[in-house]
């Protein structure tokens, strides 16, 4: 009885972080700047790679790889974030702009704010 319903709840996580890649994949292809399509790439491809790293746990049962799945949960959920963010950071400072419909440009400030007063000025 607990065999089969830890499969089914295996295989309905298995589903829910498919459709959550399938979200970031057709993200990355219909949204507008590189922006959005990382923001779309990081978020529902975290979650949907976390959900299936937790179904694979389910599913096997073992400590050692209910274990490993964890850690891999961790490792996504730490990472996934600050390397989104640090991507980002990198395209805007080798010039790829904003889509035109964006609301805000906060780093448009710091941006010229450190080409002002160039890389190595006394004030930092």
């Amino acid at each position: 009885m607990i065999d089969g319903i830890g499969d089914y709840l295996a295989g309905v996580l298995i589903v829910i972080g498919a459709l959550f890649a399938l979200t970031a994949s057709i993200g990355l292809l219909r949204l507008p700047d590189v922006y959005t399509r990382m923001h779309a790439a990081s978020k529902a491809g975290t979650l949907g790679s976390c959900l299936m790293l937790i179904a694979l746990a389910v599913h096997i049962g073992e400590f050692a790889t209910t274990l490993r799945a964890l850690a891999g949960v961790v490792f996504f959920l730490l990472t996934a974030p600050i390397s989104a963010h640090l991507l980002a950071k990198a395209a805007y400072s080798a010039g790829y702009r904003m889509w035109q419909g964006s609301v805000s440009d906060d780093l448009a400030e710091t941006a010229t704010a450190s080409k002002k007063n160039g890389p190595f000025s006394a004030d930092r």
